[in-house]
């Protein structure tokens, strides 16, 4: 299967680098890479000049096309009309030599497969289930990994999510692809990680990926994973294996970030559940709280207080904005 692999890249020239060397080693290698640049400087441009790679087109774009969303957007409409699938990476992964060849044959084993996304391997340590259960563990088809002292506080109050790992709770606040374990098996999902994402090329004949996300995108993935939900089958192959570094350069401040997770949180909550009922908004709210007070926490219990408390700043100016001005829900 032709597919074209696209990378929207911001002030990141040395991970983008790393990134494009780890595709260059792929058992299967991409028919067509384009690099989308929204940077403000040439770093990335030089880069890219002084280190030659087959297939790769880059592309700078202007300010009225910087940001995640529009940058993707962009690519989408440069893709060559031969590639059948179009693939996403964040800048910031380093993949594992196998990774496309694993990732695109998901689709031949999946034939209702609208898209696939990948599997980081490096954030989690997960082990075989062995021995007793112990509230201090996730457990989840024959793995085990440390429950996060979020959800277990949780627990206490009665808000742990109702859906399992890659679905959306009825008042969000989910567990993410990361409680999937590295079992080498392919799991249906409803929700992807756009940075380790694939889909069908026709997909985007209907959908495109929401504006309303503006600059870094946070939960933009979320929000077009539940629309494409709407439409068909996703799936994450835990054998499709990569790295992921979390480089902060490109990085919205602190208090915009906080005020992101809340408003961007409500707003694809609001995607899956436009009308959620009492009990749930009631939870959706709890949680939030709880997250902010956690957070607030951290100004004490870690060693970054000021950006635990410019954050958690952030995520109380982002619920008081959801009482005067609720984002508007795009159909």
């Amino acid at each position: 299967m032709d597919f074209t692999l696209i990378v929207c890249t911001y002030m990141r020239p040395q991970p983008l680098l790393k990134l494009l060397q780890s595709v260059a080693k792929q058992t299967v290698y991409p028919n067509e890479i384009l690099v989308i640049d929204g940077s403000t400087n040439t770093d990335t441009e030089t880069i890219l000049k002084e280190n030659s790679f087959k297939n790769l087109k880059y592309i700078k774009v202007d300010k009225t096309n910087r940001g995640l969303t529009k940058q993707r957007n962009f690519g989408i409409n440069l893709v060559a009309e031969s590639s059948e699938i179009i693939c996403f990476l964040d800048d910031d992964i380093v993949l594992k030599d196998n990774y496309f060849e694993d990732l695109i044959n998901t689709y031949k084993i999946k034939l209702d497969a609208f898209a696939v996304g990948g599997y980081i391997i490096n954030d989690v340590n997960w082990k075989k289930t062995s021995g007793e259960k112990n509230a201090n563990t996730f457990y989840f088809d024959g793995w085990m990994r440390n429950e996060p002292s979020r959800f277990r506080l949780r627990r206490k109050f009665g808000l742990q999510p109702d859906a399992d790992p890659g679905f959306m709770p009825t008042f969000s606040h989910g567990r993410a692809i990361g409680f999937l374990p590295p079992s080498g098996k392919i799991y249906e999902v409803e929700q992807i990680m756009g940075g380790v994402s694939s889909y069908r090329k026709e997909v985007f004949n209907s959908l495109s990926f929401s504006t309303y996300f503006e600059g870094y995108g946070l939960y933009e993935d979320a929000d077009f994973s539940l629309r494409i939900a709407k439409m068909g089958k996703l799936y994450v192959n835990t054998k499709a294996q990569l790295f992921h570094y979390h480089d902060d350069s490109g990085r919205p401040n602190q208090y915009k970030y906080g005020k992101m997770v809340v408003r961007n949180g409500w707003y694809v909550w609001r995607i899956k559940y436009p009308k959620p009922t009492f009990k749930a908004t009631l939870k959706w709210h709890a949680t939030s709280f709880l997250l902010t007070v956690i957070r607030f926490t951290n100004t004490i219990t870690t060693n970054k207080k000021q950006e635990a408390l410019t954050e958690s700043l952030g995520r109380v100016a982002g619920w008081l904005s959801l009482l005067l001005n609720k984002p508007k829900i795009e159909s």
